[in-house]
């Protein structure tokens, strides 16, 4: 019996043995009344609630880690914390959110005849062209506002309320405020943000056991993962290799997707002290470098659709290419890029959308070997 309950502890996900609750209320800062069924949860993770009548809340199972925590409801501004759980409990007291003020002006709705093209664009930009995507449905695409340059054929999108999105391939059921999306096919760069919540999809034991399995799939060698394994110092054991990639912009370059730099690659693997950094800010972390980041991980081959083309002699392993906009990319203890605007991916972790997209607090399950 011992032996049975050490196997079933080393099968639990880590950090699921020291969860904490988050209390507080949520109130009108106008009239100071109470504001009840409001939406109070965690950026992309998957704890949420409501707010009672009296306007408090609970959140339950929250594991340690850095987080968003966002009151949402309609008639109100978006009221977003930044907060680190630790191992206490958290009482965020008596929280005052804002009333919108509604200008009432007169508008003329007209069809937009290209609503469809724009949604077929967006659809497999913000899902994805995988077979996870193929099994994901947007249920209510009416809440998406579309604004098209014809010009330069740059497609924004934002949400006037949160995307409900059915990913049968993962299971999970996914509310996303989209607040930034922007598509542009010329420079091949897409960039999106907005605010999620996460809840598992109902299903038979069987179909439990595919989504644990797939999820794990998604996990493994994502950047989550990565810098996961990087805060742990454990790139190596977790089968990641990092080289240093010399990039510089070709003179002669006149369009095609694969000759836009002149590069080399450095064919040694890199230290993680080369590139990854503490800052003094708990459960903040970071990673720069002077050029370009060549990551290989070695437990999967490179996707068909892929953009980066193998360097020479390397093997066929899922591979990213990691540039930087700005010096230095902070991220926290969930694995999570709290400046998302100062990297670029290039390659798996690139084609990667939503479809392959895990909540924060996300554990892959460990198992005994």
């Amino acid at each position: 019996m011992r032996k049975s309950l050490l196997f079933l502890l080393l099968l639990l996900p880590i950090g699921s043995l020291a969860q904490v609750k988050i209390t507080g209320k949520v109130i009108n800062m106008t009239d100071t009344k109470p504001v009840p069924n409001a939406s109070v949860f965690l950026n992309n993770a998957q704890v949420g609630n409501k707010t009672a009548d009296d306007g408090t809340f609970t959140l339950s199972n929250v594991k340690p880690g850095k987080y968003d925590f966002i009151i949402s409801i309609v008639g109100y501004e978006t009221y977003t914390y930044s907060l680190q759980a630790g191992n206490v409990n958290i009482d965020l007291g008596t929280i005052s959110i804002i009333p919108k003020t509604f200008q009432l002006n007169e508008v003329k709705i007209r069809p937009d005849p290209n609503r469809e093209r724009y949604y077929a664009i967006f659809r497999q930009q913000f899902l994805g062209s995988s077979e996870n995507a193929a099994q994901c449905k947007i249920l209510n695409s009416d809440v998406l506002d579309f604004d098209y340059d014809d010009v330069t054929r740059i497609l924004k999108a934002t949400s006037h309320d949160f995307m409900e999105i059915e990913n049968k391939a993962l299971g999970y059921h996914i509310r996303y405020k989209v607040t930034n999306f922007n598509y542009n096919p010329a420079k091949a760069m897409l960039y999106y943000e907005g605010m999620s919540t996460f809840e598992d999809l109902k299903g038979s034991e069987k179909q439990k056991r595919k989504w644990h399995k797939q999820r794990q799939l998604a996990y493994l060698g994502s950047n989550m993962h990565f810098y996961r394994a990087a805060i742990k110092d454990s790139l190596t054991s977790e089968n990641f290799v990092v080289m240093h990639l010399i990039r510089k912009p070709n003179p002669n370059y006149k369009g095609g997707p694969n000759n836009k730099y002149l590069q080399s690659l450095i064919n040694k693997p890199l230290d993680r002290a080369d590139f990854f950094k503490l800052t003094d800010q708990e459960g903040l972390f970071a990673i720069g470098y002077t050029d370009c980041l060549y990551i290989m991980y070695t437990k999967k081959g490179q996707d068909p659709s892929s953009s980066v083309v193998q360097a020479f002699n390397m093997p066929n392993n899922a591979t990213t290419i990691v540039s930087f906009d700005e010096p230095t990319v902070f991220f926290d203890n969930n694995g999570i890029v709290v400046n998302p605007h100062a990297v670029v991916y290039e390659g798996d972790w690139g084609i990667s959308r939503v479809a392959e997209m895990l909540p924060v607090d996300y554990e892959p399950v460990v198992e005994k070997k």
